[in-house]
């Protein structure tokens, strides 16, 4: 059974696909093992350290696009969790994720604000000099 999930941050979209198999995890079709920066793979697999013993038993495809670094691992790791929930639909495992934290399974909404006329960024305005 194959099961299809995705995830979001910012303007990061990750869309992963699980299948039973034996551990293999890749990111745009690359092993997790060769990404950098090592924290956005540990964040990666954050999923994985929660429900640990069930590494083993599928493997994730994930392809992700749009954002930056950060913004596409926690789009990833939403991913990887909603994934391992809808799969095996075990309620233990979707109260830990849960429990640890609350944007591995839910979407985090914010996105930047837009920049606005007369200063250098969506708030803050140009200074003025009288001298």
């Amino acid at each position: 059974m194959v099961t299809n999930t995705s995830g979001k941050k910012k303007t990061a979209i990750a869309r992963a696909t699980i299948r039973p198999g034996n551990g293999r995890v890749r990111i745009n079709s690359r092993p997790v093992e060769v990404i950098e920066p090592e924290m956005a793979r540990l964040k990666m697999l954050e999923p994985f350290r929660i429900a640990s013993h069930l590494r083993d038993e599928f493997d994730v495809d994930v392809s992700v696009s749009g954002g930056g670094i950060s913004g596409q691992a926690d789009a990833v790791r939403t991913a990887i969790a909603r994934a391992i929930v809808d799969h095996t639909g075990d309620a233990e495992v979707r109260d830990a994720f849960m429990e640890f934290d609350r944007s591995l399974l839910v979407n985090d909404v914010r996105q930047r604000e837009p920049k606005k006329w007369g200063g250098p960024g969506a708030r803050a305005r140009y200074q003025k000099s009288y001298r």
